[in-house]
């Protein structure tokens, strides 16, 4: 987690030393923070903890003549980078996991499409992992904007998270050398849509570029994964609020 809170930083300071661009070139626009997460302590767990949240999110690209925004909402169409951190999982974790391998922490690159037409948005990206999975993982939804004041800014979503046969494995399945540790009888599952959430996002400026974000997320697990042994709920809801900063530029 260290690292990647110290790479975010270096990214944003790298951001903020870049030159005043032209008003009428390509634009790019992030918020960068941190905060903190309060979720279940692993996938399918039923106790909640709290940890760091490194927030880079509301990514927009912006083309020659649009308006930078200050919350994400360029309408068009836009392929932007999508980076997602998953933390590691310890056996220690929870009872339900005792005599399972531990898995290390997992960073997640690839590309998020997205279409915004006026307060509504279409998205869907996907992932390579590397580290603890280097399965495939990805997630598909639309999100509606609304703004019950000028500071204030909401999101309503609905999400699907997919995934190949190897990242469900990873998280879900019991190896036989994991079932004689563990007690468990083996399970391979297959991949596909592994999650469905419904979600609540919320952006409060506080200043130009710098805002407060929150977000209150509902997820059920599904399918495969819903069915594994190791899962002690499948329901999933968790809560994160944290600080950030609006870096938009022109290129």
């Amino acid at each position: 987690m260290k690292s990647l809170v110290l790479a975010t930083v270096a990214a944003a300071a790298a951001f903020a030393a870049l030159p005043a661009a032209a008003q009428d070139g390509w634009g790019v626009g992030a918020d960068v923070g941190l905060g903190a997460s309060h979720a279940p302590d692993y996938l399918g767990s039923e106790d909640m903890d709290t940890s760091p949240w490194v927030i880079f999110r509301n990514i927009d690209v912006v083309r020659p003549g649009q308006s930078l925004t200050t919350d994400g909402s360029a309408d068009g169409l836009a392929i932007l980078p999508s980076l997602n951190y998953r933390g590691d999982r310890e056996a220690d974790d929870s009872d339900s996991l005792a005599g399972l391998d531990d898995i290390d922490a997992s960073g997640e690159v690839g590309l998020r499409l997205k279409y915004s037409m006026g307060d509504a948005v279409g998205y869907v990206a996907a992932r390579r992992g590397f580290g603890g999975h280097e399965g495939v993982v990805g997630e598909f939804g639309a999100k509606y904007r609304f703004k019950p004041s000028e500071r204030l800014t909401m999101w309503a979503g609905a999400e699907a998270d997919f995934a190949n046969e190897e990242f469900v494995d990873t998280y879900f399945g019991i190896s036989p050398a994991e079932s004689i540790t563990s007690g468990y009888v083996p399970y391979s599952p297959d991949g596909g849509i592994y999650a469905q959430s419904l979600s609540l996002e919320g952006r409060y400026a506080l200043t130009d570029s710098l805002a407060l974000l929150g977000e209150a997320r509902y997820t059920k697990l599904t399918g495969d994964a819903a069915d594994s042994p190791i899962v002690e709920d499948e329901t999933q809801p968790s809560v994160r609020l944290g600080i950030v900063h609006r870096f938009n530029f022109r290129f």
